[in-house]
């Protein structure tokens, strides 16, 4: 498996655990599946308890929506409605150390050679 504490987005470190491993991974997920079938990236608002915590992450491919990582959050996390949002060019800003990490761990899985993203 690819998810893992040292691709854990590091806001998310405190939470993230073994039993819940795609904890802090919504982003590097969503980007890597993008890099390789296309699709739209989207994005939502996550609330606990009325607070805007942080952002998540997921795909839609063919008009279906593909969330890898949509069993990270309890019970008093809400994820809000998606927006769709437009592909960062090259790495992320954020979460690039991970995000190089969590591809290549992917990629090497699918027996397919890294791709280079440009910028």
């Amino acid at each position: 498996m690819s998810f893992a504490q040292d691709t854990c987005a590091e806001d998310d470190l405190p939470s993230w655990t073994p039993e819940n491993p795609s904890r802090g991974h919504c982003a590097v997920a969503a980007l890597t599946l993008n890099d390789l079938l296309g699709g739209l990236l989207l994005r939502a608002e996550v609330h606990r308890d009325g607070l805007h915590t942080g952002y998540h992450w997921w795909n839609r491919l063919a008009g279906v929506d593909v969330d890898l990582t949509a069993d990270q959050f309890a019970d008093d996390e809400v994820v809000g409605e998606p927006t769709v949002i437009e592909r960062p060019p090259g790495r992320p800003r954020r979460y690039a150390d991970q995000y190089e990490l969590f591809q290549g761990r992917v990629l090497a899985a699918l027996g397919l050679e890294a791709q280079s993203q440009p910028g």
